[in-house]
């Protein structure tokens, strides 16, 4: 055989052996769920604690993350929420009380298990609804009775208040806060709210928020952290995540998660 043949076979047999897949025995490390938090969004992996966590599969007092409020704070002891939110609140009380307004707290962190209670009495009718209705008798069909609960209430595992960065001030009728004191304390928390991280998830509807709840005077939402847990749950969370409580069946053809959960005033959402 020609030399020269001779060696472009041995050149070209060489080239072919480099170009193969050689086996790798430095892989590349698993990602820990477990490293995962609610800053870390883009991620399409989330801890499934994390997913508990929203849809309030916790007990607040056994959570580190959280606060007792005092009861100079609140209308009754026993209530919680995140310690930032609460810290945050305490200073936006204190500039509140120097405009002769006092704040106080009705309702705060509440779990799956407080929030099933609340939806299932109004479910069974053991509840009368804020319009004056039996939601079981006047609203036979189960999508139409969720729908007229959802009106004010959320779906066990759907609400904000589960998070611990959102409460009820003062009154739980929108009528208060049109007159008087009421009026006073809702004009201040308008024009102060968002200097201590506040907002009002719940505005009136129009276009910009067409689906959700009812307008709400009193709730309001420490947005530091619910930003990024609003974020959280549009990612991860999924109308079949939401069961476990009496009207459970209707959560997905009602779109509970986007309309609800997400149904917020933008300013809100950063």
């Amino acid at each position: 055989m020609n030399k020269l043949i001779l060696i472009g076979l041995i050149i070209t047999a060489l080239i072919a052996y480099s170009c193969k897949p050689q086996p790798n025995n430095n892989p590349a490390p698993s990602i820990q769920h477990n490293s995962l938090n609610p800053k870390l969004l883009s991620t399409s992996l989330i801890d499934s604690s994390q997913l508990q966590y929203l849809m309030g599969r916790f007990s607040p007092e056994d959570n580190a993350n959280f606060v007792s409020i005092a009861e100079s704070d609140a209308d009754r002891t026993g209530m919680y929420m995140r310690k930032e939110a609460y810290a945050a609140f305490k200073q936006m009380k204190e500039a509140a009380l120097g405009a002769g307004i006092e704040l106080q707290i009705r309702s705060a962190a509440r779990n799956f298990d407080y929030q099933k209670g609340i939806w299932e009495r109004k479910w069974t009718g053991e509840t009368i609804l804020s319009s004056g209705e039996n939601a079981a008798t006047t609203f036979p069909d189960s999508k139409h009775r969720a729908l007229k609960i959802l009106e004010y209430s959320s779906m066990p595992g759907t609400s904000r208040h589960h998070w611990g960065t959102d409460i009820d001030l003062n009154n739980f009728n929108n009528s208060w806060f049109e007159s008087g004191d009421g009026l006073k304390l809702f004009e201040w928390m308008e024009a102060h709210a968002h200097e201590y991280g506040y907002c009002r998830p719940y505005t009136a509807k129009d276009n910009q928020r067409p689906a959700g709840y009812n307008e709400e005077k009193w709730h309001w939402s420490y947005t530091p952290l619910s930003d990024s847990l609003t974020q959280l749950a549009k990612r991860h969370l999924s109308n079949q995540m939401i069961r476990g409580f009496m009207g459970d069946d209707v959560s997905e053809e009602i779109d509970v998660v986007g309309n609800y959960i997400l149904g917020i005033n933008s300013g809100c959402v950063h």
